[in-house]
């Protein structure tokens, strides 16, 4: 089954999550969102699954900059059109195998997810 981490190329996450993935030989594609861009169905199939709060990354300084009025009141369709409009707004890395989903990075999940 084929392995894809989605995030941005200079996201220091993103970079720990592929030099695992490159450490431990998993082979996998690398999907740039601000190369490639997202759509609008793949974001509302992993809201369905983490929730939007979860996989809109608040913490970042692209939401963080956003004017006060357009961070407050959010739902489901306001966050994913932030994330469509904005993909640096996406929490990263994503991983994807198949219907398996893992959201962000921590080693102990990229072990347990991929039985090490």
């Amino acid at each position: 089954m084929s392995i894809t981490v989605y995030g941005i190329k200079n996201c220091d996450t993103v970079k720990k999550a592929r030099s695992w993935l490159d450490a431990a030989g998993i082979e996998y594609a690398f999907h740039d969102y601000k190369a490639s861009g997202i759509d609008a169905a793949t974001l509302e199939s992993w809201c369905a699954e983490f929730g939007w709060e979860a996989v809109l990354n608040r913490a970042g300084t692209t939401f963080r900059k956003l004017p006060e009025e357009a961070r407050a009141g959010l739902d489901q369709p306001r966050a994913i059109a932030l994330m469509l409009g904005q993909p640096s707004m996406i929490k990263r890395p994503m991983l994807v195998e198949g219907k398996r989903r893992l959201l962000g990075f921590k080693p102990e999940a990229y072990a347990a997810f991929f039985g090490r």
